[in-house]
């Protein structure tokens, strides 16, 4: 240990200047986050303040031999998980026994296993191959299961917003009874973030946030519960596998035959199997995973901002788990999810929830969520006949389409004198619903319906098109927010994440639409995974407080680390395949590629309020240029009465806002807390009186300071206009449902009298 300890300490000191302000990182620990998205697998190393170290991702593909039928590996994403570990591990240069803690995340996705020894059981729709052994999210498949299961009104339904959606779980368990050869004697069923907590330990502890969420648990004293799983409704399913001895394929039962577990619990420590697979030690503990979008949640809305309401509501609740109350995370990715806690559960329609004890024990949850907006933002840029040229003109310029198409927005506005670009559109009415409705609606079918195209196939009307698209997903984000607050949440910030933060155009639109504070993280992209590495954290916590306590001389240091021999051997693609930290050129991953993310370097510099120094970038008209506000992200200065966030100097926001180097980040951090004024980071060994207290004092702890975006005043032109056509939004959202009940009642009509000729 004596040579890592040397060299981990000289490489803590030498970071910059961030240690000035907070307590200096503990040498020798570090804690990894696992991301499982929808299109990748991530893995970063953040030390004791939540700096991120290291971060690699390697993409995992998803298959589609079928409409709506979408399949992945778990073979294919254990590997990248394991790749990217030891890719974090080699690039920092530590020995794994530094390593104290684990957090995993992954898409709400089913794995399929056989019970006898774990084996994958191919999910179809070609049943042949095992390797495919888990049915994705968005795989729509269960629509007859999706519907048999809401027509029986059990009361485990209210509690994911009075219906199951067709990307649960439990639908699709009916399902592969229905159609798997054999049906499902043979199998067990894990959330894929329950799957790897379980490869990583080989216990069976499953998490309430995948079961509560996903797959119709009621926690015990919820509403009459028991055992957490009704078998009457199991049974009523025709499904009397999934009860027999007491839910074993589901977990067991809380206190019997299963261990569920809160974000971030101990779930135990890495099995040697899996600890050398992933490089590590078999000292490591690995914390309960989470949903991604919960990690983001958990990455995001401890976010140091200056907005003295939420600082009011800090105090009052004495900084305990209560302090995340009103603060909706909005974590963006292909599609985007909206998580909000409350003390008591409050049942939104449409709205997934209230969940119980999947943060913390005796907090509720609620989930809205938007089925497409990244992949929304790509299927209208995709689908248009100027999008070659699109494409041709942005690579030629060396930015983004999205930053051209912001660009072309603002010269648009001069050449027609409109006031604004919210003025410019203000005849496109988009309703964006192609891949159904999550959220506040819960309707599968819904569709898109546009209104105010021409036949104009420029890249000036895809401009428009493309800002239809941004004001649909600003304006059903407002839909959200409305139906959740009337029933009873108290919504006063919008905490954001994801490769859409980039878009200034879309973050001011939030803004506006909703008339709330936007928050944007430290880390845009990786906040998901900053927040798995924080279960890490928290599960590692009595562990670390041992190791600080007795300097060190505890069993670890008695531990071999027999993993660290084989990262020397370890064989890892080219550098230009991965993505590398210190760099703010490397490539993007799938999952963040369809939302506004594919040209990291002009983008940072385009939102925060930079200037690019490209020639061909095409240049603002002196009236674009008083417009700009409306495709900026830079943080407004708070007048005496404000409380937008404290002014930072542009040179500042790229830094903090995106991921660049070590050096980098933490400089510029130091930059803004001196000027926010914020006092040092508490220690997590702080006093707790709730069990929850002790992930957000982590959270609190560990995240950084982020950048606010204020709504404009209600009296600005572009607010009173972006209200008037959300009541425009709300038309053709219910109009198109009543359509739909015409044409029905017309078919019936048709079949009934062909039946009867």
């Amino acid at each position: 240990m004596a040579h890592y300890n040397s060299r981990s300490n000289t490489s803590l000191r030498s970071r910059g200047s961030f240690g000035a302000n907070v307590p200096p990182p503990q040498p020798d620990i570090y804690y990894v986050g696992v991301d499982v998205g929808t299109g990748s697998a991530r893995a970063c190393i953040i030390d004791t303040n939540g700096i991120i170290l290291a971060l690699s991702e390697r993409p995992i593909t998803r298959h589609e031999l079928k409409a709506n039928y979408i399949t992945q590996s778990l073979t294919e994403i254990w590997l990248a998980i394991c790749f990217c570990v030891k890719n974090c591990i080699r690039e920092l240069e530590i020995d794994p026994l530094e390593i104290f803690g684990i957090g995993f995340d992954a898409t709400c996705s089913l794995v399929v296993l056989d019970e006898k020894d774990d084996a994958p059981i191919g999910v179809g729709p070609d049943f042949s191959d095992n390797k495919e052994n888990i049915i994705l999210w968005m795989d729509h498949r269960a629509v007859d299961e999706t519907n048999a299961i809401n027509s029986t009104g059990d009361k485990c339904l209210k509690y994911v917003g009075g219906q199951m959606s067709i990307e649960m779980e439990l639908p699709k368990m009916m399902w592969l009874k229905r159609h798997l050869p054999g049906g499902i004697e043979r199998c067990k069923f894990y959330d894929l973030a329950d799957f790897l907590t379980h490869k990583a330990t080989g216990l069976e502890a499953r998490s309430y946030c995948s079961t509560v969420c996903k797959q119709g648990f009621v926690p015990i004293g919820v509403d009459g519960s028991t055992t957490g799983w009704s078998k009457e409704f199991l049974e009523g399913l025709d499904l009397p596998e999934l009860v027999e001895d007491q839910f074993r394929r589901l977990g067991g039962v809380p206190g019997k035959n299963g261990v569920f577990l809160s974000a971030g619990e101990i779930v135990g420590k890495l099995n040697s199997q899996a600890a050398e697979e992933l490089g590590l030690t078999v000292e490591c503990i690995v914390g309960s995973g989470v949903i991604d979008a919960y990690a983001g949640w958990i990455g995001t809305v401890a976010g140091k901002v200056d907005i003295p309401h939420l600082q009011e509501m800090a105090e009052k609740s004495n900084s305990s788990i209560g302090t995340t109350c009103g603060r909706l995370a909005a974590v963006a990715g292909t599609s985007t999810c909206h998580i909000a806690m409350t003390k008591e559960p409050c049942f939104v329609k449409g709205v997934w929830g209230p969940y119980k004890d999947v943060m913390a024990p005796d907090y509720w949850m609620a989930e809205g969520g938007q089925s497409i907006t990244g992949q929304l933002l790509a299927h209208v840029l995709g689908t248009h006949p100027a999008n070659s040229e699109l494409t041709s003109l942005a690579e030629t310029s060396n930015v983004s389409k999205f930053d051209y198409l912001n660009l072309t927005l603002e010269n648009l506005v001069h050449e027609n004198r409109e006031r604004s670009v919210v003025s410019l559109a203000k005849y496109m009415f988009f309703y964006g619903d192609f891949h159904g409705n999550r959220s506040p609606v819960a309707d599968p079918n819904m569709r898109a319906s546009i209104i105010g195209q021409s036949m104009d196939n420029t890249v000036n009307a895809l401009a428009i098109l493309y800002f239809g698209a941004c004001e649909f997903i600003a304006q059903q984000t407002r839909q959200i927010v409305e139906e959740m607050e009337e029933s009873g949440h108290k919504i006063s910030c919008i905490f954001m994440s994801g490769g859409q933060c980039r878009n200034g155009l879309l973050m001011r639109l939030l803004a506006d639409c909703t008339g709330l504070p936007v928050v944007i993280p430290r880390y845009i992209d990786a906040a998901v995974v900053f927040g798995s590495a924080i279960l890490g954290a928290v599960a590692a916590q009595e562990s670390v407080e041992e190791h600080i306590t007795k300097k060190g001389r505890t069993k670890r240091s008695d531990s071999l680390s027999k993993s660290a021999s084989n990262l020397a051997g370890l064989s890892l693609p080219s550098q230009g395949s991965l993505i590398n930290p210190g760099s703010r050129d490397g490539t993007h991953s799938p999952y963040t590629a369809p939302s506004a993310t594919s040209s990291t370097t002009n983008m940072a510099t385009f939102a925060y309020g930079g200037h690019s120094s490209t020639a061909n970038v095409p240049s603002l008209t002196p009236m674009a240029e008083e417009n700009a506000d409306y495709f900026s992200q830079q943080a407004q200065k708070p007048s005496h009465s404000s409380s937008a966030f404290a002014d930072t100097d542009d040179e500042d926001d790229e830094g903090t806002l995106s991921f660049g180097s070590k050096q980098k980040v933490q400089q510029d951090l130091s930059h803004l807390l001196l000027k926010l004024g914020l006092k040092p980071l508490t220690n997590i060994r702080s006093e707790t009186t709730h069990p929850g207290d002790k992930l957000w004092k982590t959270m609190e702890k560990m995240t950084g300071p982020g950048k606010v975006i204020m709504p404009s005043n209600k009296e600005d032109p572009d607010r009173k206009l972006l209200n008037a056509k959300y009541s425009i939004f709300l038309k053709q959202c219910k109009e198109q449902q009543e359509f739909r009940k015409l044409v029905d009642l017309v078919e019936v009509e048709n079949a009934r009298v062909i039946g009867m000729s």
